[in-house]
């Protein structure tokens, strides 16, 4: 199977549940884990090639320009973390199924579930950076979905924004150090990367890449000073926490230090920062966990100092300890994904996670009891079972580590997390489940059915064959993937018994002193909470708040809403930019010499000079203001006619018509005329302000238009390449549809969602408090009693299908000649205006027959599927193709795919503009505006009214 389609399996699999779940939870539940099974069954096909050391690699060319390569790739270390995302997210679905409650929506969590494993999938696949981050991102954003999932709990909404701003933050800085580390490689691709380690070692970006990268590493897997955010996502269910914290999100972080470990590590930077950083987060957060009494923020501290724990085995820099700390992070995916679903089927049956509520469940709950045992005691790191081997390897590495001279600070500390480990360990055997039973359990508790307890059952069977068999059931798979992180073929080795060594005293030394802990634990536990230490959530949210108001203090002094202010910024921030151009530049005269001005170009610049004037004068006098806009419109159309612009100057006097007659249909029903609000000392000074930026601008325009460019304009290019590039002559059309369509595509897209907006903004008005205003309205001025008179009413007619048929040739010629979409919709919507005008509002929209939400998804479909068609072609996306043909008696024409997009283009303009003028006709008719019945006010074929004498 292709690791493109492994990877978007989970993404296809997130459409199934919102279907699935009207058939029932476990018809949901089947469809969903059918996706993920698929996935895995992909994934181990190749299984074969990744024990023989072979890398699978597939490529597709997305954005070559940008380094941006749909490239992904499959060793030993993307194997066994896809395994385990995929493995233990089949293991989650199913427990989930029975975990949640019917009123819990199941279709949502597995949607939101699906979408986070491909984002995980997609991570640890890619064989591209660029494509990487993007996954990273989704992680992000997903994870925050879950982990609010209970959207009701206060405590779930707190844990995902945490979540969301820390690992975000970081992955800000991540791309920074990605993209600095593709520039010292000079590729992207990841495949490429790892072959050049030494020279990103030897540059002078190295350090800053790797602290960037480790940012991005650390808050991803909670580390040291960032691991709070973790504790605080066990606010989601908890199967999303089982997920999060045993096969995931938090190994995103290790994947990537793992993955980047034979180009980043092997310096002193590499060593002091991730081996310190494991090392305080192992000690720190295994001391935290001893005093948690919330059985999921137990855990939830374990897992931060396991993975402290892995990350100092990576940071120690050596094949030895990367071969360690993946062997740890098998173990620690089994024994902790159990532990934790194991505290979910607790909290379900007994109702309450507080250990100091629980107590004498052994009896109560037998399976919870030797699932939860077997686990426990593997994290604890007690024989025979795989947390025991990989603990006592992680112990023997830290004899072989000098930190800064001392050789004894990393054995010691370790054994002091260990400790605690132990000591956290057997307090969640003791403390939940020994001891005499409880008459006072909120629920009486028992054991669940298979369902619940059949996927923590099977990865406690695995902490116990992984240790009994280790070489057997991991040994060769450790070994690949061992390879794979290094770039070096790794000697493996795991047994129970490595002799009287210094790690198996260290072992036996953090047992016996974790032991001693638990049996003080009451007493240790009053000196915990008697002693005051800070608290990260709170020194979190004061940093966010105090963030937060600094940004308000500047937002409201910066955008006060002074318009005048906002120009007066601007207009300094011009000057400074251009001071500093000409102060720091050389300056040299311009070559080219002014054309003579015709009498007719300077009588259009005097009335346009005119007439922004009275606007500025007259702009109180709103309707007479609109007036002047068009006017000006219409002067600029005629100076486009004059300099060769067709096409522009079809596109502005279109605008022009369909904006001022939505703008004096808006203009109903706002006060004619504008109170004045400045002073006159105020407006001397926006005058000042405004003749600087205008002689300034006007300056600069004719410094540009006197002198050649600095570098060649690309229009040289569009004039070479319209033809045979785009098939047609009109360059401004192929430019649009063609060399800029993505351009065009966005700018539908935006007016499509003007257009859904004005009319939301019309329901909102018709159905909300304002409804009382537009029915109180009252006119300022008295309206004509003939609204819809007989010659407008026949000239509209009549000028219809003129109109319309005007707009088709206007489309169909648009790539050879002035035309196009864009203008043909604004053509053929002006026609529609027109009847709307003529004949009214009510009576010409009971003659439409579509509906003006269709126009426009019809347009933006129709655009988009052009561009998905180039995909097809094997060409980047909206690459037109064009060819001739001959059908009898016509004469050989051309036909373009770009006409395809033009009429999404076309669509939409028509959708939108209408959809405007139909929201704002409806909210005149709540006003009070009567409506026609007929296509005039006064019907001439029946007889006027008798006059009262």
């Amino acid at each position: 199977m292709s690791l493109a389609l492994i990877a978007a399996l989970p993404f296809l699999g997130a459409l199934l549940p919102g279907l699935m779940i009207r058939a029932g939870r476990s018809a949901c539940a089947i469809a969903t884990g059918s996706a993920t099974a698929l996935a895995l069954l992909g994934l181990l096909l190749h299984a074969p090639a990744v024990m023989r050391g072979e890398v699978i690699q597939a490529r597709f060319d997305w954005l070559p320009g940008l380094g941006l390569n749909a490239n992904f790739l499959l060793d030993g270390l993307g194997f066994l973390l896809a395994g385990l995302i995929l493995g233990i997210g089949l293991l989650i679905i199913l427990y989930a199924r029975f975990y949640l409650s019917k009123s819990d929506p199941m279709g949502q969590f597995y949607t939101y579930l699906m979408l986070f494993q491909g984002a995980m999938v997609g991570i640890v696949l890619s064989d591209n950076i660029l494509l990487l981050l993007i996954f990273w991102e989704l992680t992000s954003l997903s994870s925050f979905l879950l982990i609010g999932y209970w959207k009701h709990l206060p405590e779930g909404r707190q844990g995902a924004r945490m979540a969301l701003a820390v690992t975000a933050t970081g992955g800000l800085a991540m791309i920074a150090g990605m993209l600095i580390l593709g520039n010292i490689a000079g590729s992207y691709d990841l495949s490429v990367i790892l072959t050049q380690g030494e020279a990103i070692r030897a540059s002078e970006w190295y350090l800053p890449a790797l602290i960037l990268i480790l940012l991005g590493a650390f808050t991803k897997s909670a580390q040291f000073p960032f691991h709070f955010w973790l504790p605080h996502a066990m606010a989601a269910p908890t199967p999303v926490s089982a997920y999060l914290h045993s096969a995931t999100m938090v190994k995103a972080g290790l994947f990537l230090m793992a993955r980047l470990w034979p180009v980043l590590a092997g310096t002193e930077a590499w060593f002091y920062i991730v081996a310190t950083t494991g090392l305080v987060t192992m000690v720190m957060a295994a001391k935290i966990a001893l005093f948690k009494d919330d059985l999921k923020a137990l855990l939830a501290f374990s897992t931060v100092s396991h993975l402290g724990l892995i990350t100092m085995l990576l940071g120690f820099g050596t094949p030895e300890a990367a071969a360690v700390a993946v062997f740890h992070i098998i173990n620690h995916a089994t024994f902790k994904a159990a532990l934790f679903m194991s505290a979910g089927i607790v909290d379900h049956e007994a109702h309450t996670r507080d250990i100091k509520r629980l107590g004498g469940l052994r009896t109560l709950m037998p399976v919870t009891f030797v699932i939860v045992t077997v686990a426990a005691l593997s994290m604890a790191g007690i024989p025979p079972l795989n947390g025991f081997l990989s603990k006592e390897m992680m112990l023997e590495e830290t004899t072989h580590t000098v930190w800064a001279g001392i050789p004894w600070l990393f054995p010691v500390l370790a054994t002091i997390g260990a400790m605690f480990s132990v000591a956290y360990s057997f307090r969640l055997i003791a403390h939940v489940f020994l001891g005499p039973v409880r008459d006072d359990y909120p629920h009486k508790p028992h054991d669940p059915g298979f369902g619940m307890w059949a996927a923590p059952a099977l990865l406690a069977v695995l902490v116990v064959l992984i240790g009994v068999m280790p070489m057997t059931m991991a040994g060769d798979l450790v070994r690949v993937v061992a390879g794979a992180v290094t770039g070096e073929a790794v000697a493996v080795k795991i047994t129970h018994w490595h002799g009287f060594v210094p790690a198996l005293w260290m072992s036996v030394a953090a047992v016996g002193a974790g032991l001693m802990l638990l049996g003080g634990h009451r007493r240790l536990d009053a000196l915990w909470l008697a002693t005051p230490r800070p608290e990260a959530k709170v020194i979190f949210e004061a940093l966010v708040d105090g963030i937060a108001a600094l940004a308000r203090g500047v937002t409201n002094r910066l955008h006060d809403g002074a318009t005048s202010r906002y120009f007066l910024i601007f207009t300094l921030g011009v000057l400074g930019a251009g001071w500093l151009a000409w102060s720091a530049g050389g300056h040299a005269p311009g070559l080219r010499n002014p054309l003579p001005v015709p009498g007719v170009a300077l009588v259009g610049w005097l009335m346009l000079v005119v007439c922004t004037l009275l606007l500025a004068v007259l702009h109180r006098q709103r309707l007479l203001s609109l007036v002047l806009i068009g006017v000006v419109g219409l002067i600029v159309s005629v100076g486009f006619v004059y300099l060769s612009a067709p096409d522009l100057a079809l596109t502005q006097i279109s605008v022009e018509v369909v904006t001022i007659v939505l703008m004096l249909l808006a203009l109903n029903f706002l006060p004619k005329t504008t109170p004045r609000e400045s002073s006159a000392l105020r407006r001397l000074r926006d005058i000042g302000v405004a003749a600087v930026a205008g002689v300034g601008a006007g300056a600069l325009a004719l410094a540009m238009m006197l002198r050649d460019f600095g570098f060649p304009t690309i229009s040289d290019y569009h004039l070479a390449n319209s033809k045979t590039g785009g098939g047609g002559t009109n360059v401004v059309n192929v430019i649009l549809v063609d060399f800029r369509g993505y351009d065009t595509f966005g700018e539908i897209i935006v007016l499509g969602i003007a257009g859904l907006l004005i009319f939301a903004l019309a329901e909102a008005l018709l159905r909300g408090p304002a409804n009382q205003r537009l029915l109180a309205w009252v006119p300022e001025e008295k309206k004509s009693g003939d609204r819809h008179p007989l010659m407008m009413v026949v000239a509209g007619r009549v000028a219809l299908p003129i109109t319309i048929m005007v707009g088709v040739y206007i489309f169909l010629r648009g790539h050879n000649e002035p035309g196009g979409g864009f203008i043909a919709g604004l053509v053929v919507a002006i026609a529609l205006v027109t009847q709307f005008m003529a004949s009214g509002f009510a009576w010409t929209q009971a003659r439409q027959r579509i509906d003006y939400h269709a126009w426009i998804g019809a347009g933006v479909v129709i655009a988009a599927a052009t561009g998905i068609g180039s995909w097809l072609a094997t060409r980047p996306f909206l690459t037109s193709n064009f060819g001739y043909f001959r059908i009898p008696p016509f004469d050989k024409f051309e036909l373009a795919t770009a006409m395809a997009f033009d009429l999404g283009v076309f669509l939409t303009v028509v959708g939108a503009v209408m959809l405007t003028l139909a929201s704002l006709s409806r909210i005149a008719i709540r006003a009070g505006e009567t409506v026609n019945t007929t296509a005039m006010d006064t019907d001439p074929s029946q007889p006027a009214p008798a006059k009262e004498v």
